[in-house]
Order: C-alpha cells, then sequence, then structure tokens
C-alpha cells in the first residue's frame, strides 16, 4: 500500500494533467484527504468515463496528459477497467499489489481451464471485485464466512480452485477450506493460500502481543479490511481494545489502571499517526 501512496504522490509532483486514482487509493481518510488537497481526486468507472467523454477537441485527445492520469490502488481491478480507461484515453499508472497481481494471474489460468473459482473473502471488498474480474462469471463463488462454505459444499462439481482475499484471517481461512473439502463432492480441488505473507506475520505478531497486553490499540482506517482483522484478533485475546484511526480517538482514562499497552496498526496507516500514539501512550502509562 506504501508504493500506491508513493505513486500518487510522485504523480501529483509531476503535474502533467489531471491526476486521479481509482477509488481511494488507500482506507485511510488522512492520506485520502492530503492528497485531495494536492488534487488529486478519487473516483469511480462512470465518473471518469464522463470525464473523459466531455474533453473537447479530438485532435488534442491523443495525448494521455490531456484526459490525465488515472493510479490503480493496490487492491487491484476487473480486466475490462484497464480496456475502458485505456480507450477513454487515460494514461495509466498500475500500483496493484504484487500479491494480488498474482491472484489476477491465478484465477485467470484456472477460470480458463474450466475450474469454479472459489474467493475467500469479503464480496463488497474491491480487491474481490477486482479478482471476480478475472474470472469466467459464471464460475466463481465469493466465500465469506461458514453458512456460504456449507452451502457452497452441498453442490457437487468437478473442478475447484480456491484462493484467498490477501488481508482475510488466515485461521478463518482454514476453516472454510476445511468445511469445503469435508463434504467430498469435489473430484479436483487446488487451494491456493494467497494471504499477504505480511498480513500473516502481522495478524501472528498482534495476536502474540495480545495475549500479554492489558489494553490493546489498533490503528487504521474504519474501512480498512486489515485493520479490521487486526481488531478482531485483538479483541479475542484482550478485552481492552480499541480501534482508532488517529490519536483524537484514543483515551486512555476508560481503562482504569493497567501496566502495558499493545500497539499494532493497519498496513495503510501512516507511519506519522503510529509515532503519535506511540507518545502518548508513554506519557500516560
Amino acid at each position: 500500500m506504501k508504493r500506491a501512496v508513493n505513486k500518487v504522490y510522485e504523480q501529483a509532483d509531476i503535474k502533467q494533467g489531471p491526476v486521479y486514482t481509482y477509488g481511494p487509493i488507500i482506507h485511510n481518510e488522512e492520506v485520502v484527504k492530503d492528497l485531495a488537497e494536492k488534487g488529486v481526486v478519487a473516483m469511480d468507472l462512470d465518473s471518469l468515463l464522463r470525464i473523459a467523454d466531455e474533453k473537447p477537441g479530438r485532435a488534442e485527445l491523443s495525448s494521455p496528459a490531456c484526459k490525465g492520469t488515472v493510479v490503480i490502488r493496490s487492491h487491484g481491478v476487473p480486466k475490462e477497467v484497464y480496456t475502458k480507461l485505456t480507450k477513454a484515453g487515460f494514461e495509466i499508472e498500475d500500483a496493484t499489489c504484487p500479491f494480488v497481481l498474482k491472484i489476477h494471474q491465478i484465477v485467470e489460468e484456472f477460470s480458463k481451464e474450466g475450474y469454479h473459482i472459489v474467493i475467500i473473502g469479503n464480496s463488497a471488498h474491491p480487491e474481490v471485485e477486482g479478482i471476480r474480474g478475472w474470472c469466467e462469471p459464471d464460475r466463481i463463488t465469493v466465500v465469506g464466512g461458514m453458512k456460504d462454505a456449507r452451502e457452497f459444499a452441498e453442490i457437487p462439481r468437478e473442478k475447484v480452485c480456491i484462493v484467498s482475499q490477501t488481508t482475510f484471517n488466515y485461521k478463518k481461512f482454514q476453516e472454510l477450506v476445511e468445511i469445503i473439502r469435508k463434504k467430498g463432492y469435489i473430484n479436483d480441488i487446488r487451494v491456493l493460500n494467497t494471504i499477504c505473507n505480511a498480513t500473516q506475520e502481522r495478524q501472528t505478531e498482534a495476536e502474540n502481543l495480545a495475549r500479554v497486553s492489558d489494553a490493546m490499540v489498533v490503528i487504521g482506517g474504519k474501512s480498512s479490511s486489515n485493520t479490521q482483522k487486526l481488531y478482531e484478533i485483538c479483541k479475542e485475546k484482550c478485552k481492552n481494545t480499541y480501534y482508532i484511526q488517529t490519536i483524537a480517538d484514543l483515551d486512555l482514562t476508560q481503562i482504569g489502571h493497567i501496566d502495558n499497552v499493545g500497539i499494532t496498526a493497519g498496513a495503510s496507516t501512516p507511519k506519522n499517526i503510529i509515532e503519535e500514539v506511540q507518545k502518548y501512550v508513554r506519557t500516560k502509562l
């Protein structure tokens, strides 16, 4: 995510035409607000295509800079989005996370080979929406929980390929895969753990820290999937777990007497916000 944010700032500094991001570049309001002040606008596909149609002078439109640059965020996008933006005359700066790009390649390949693709993750998350766009539309199922897994497992299928949203909880991923496996209705099942290594490590570290802390502070945007997962993991191990976006949301006086506080943060949380929280906590203990 840091790579994606850096690409946007680079494009904003170059100032060779308008700069847009395909949706908020990351799920962090502070960063999105700062980019907006630099003139970077977050837009969806329909809005971008409307802008392209409004640009006058067909001769001028041969230059991508006339339309502007669209930075694809780390979550990735469906295959057709690249085609539509390019046809509309935008220059594309692709900041899709390499782990997500790998999933696109996997599902596209297995989908072409006739596999039914199962994406374990949140169906409303932009990363999952992007992955869906690289599969055959009639051979995709998104599994978000136990109910989805059981319903999918009830239907016999020839070939199934299971992948995961990169920020999904690893333990939950294993549980859902096991539900699908147990039914035995699938002749050929390929399970690919596509959870980001950094996400798995962060989740494991957060869980271990929560076990030995009197209180836990989880920092990140409210819409950040990986931060939400960290909160769920920490809350399970430490009752006094608090989810904040900035230091303004933190009030340790509500906890009572404590000896130690653990701090973890989502991948999209700016370093300066983490440092502010760390300094504040130290002064209160």
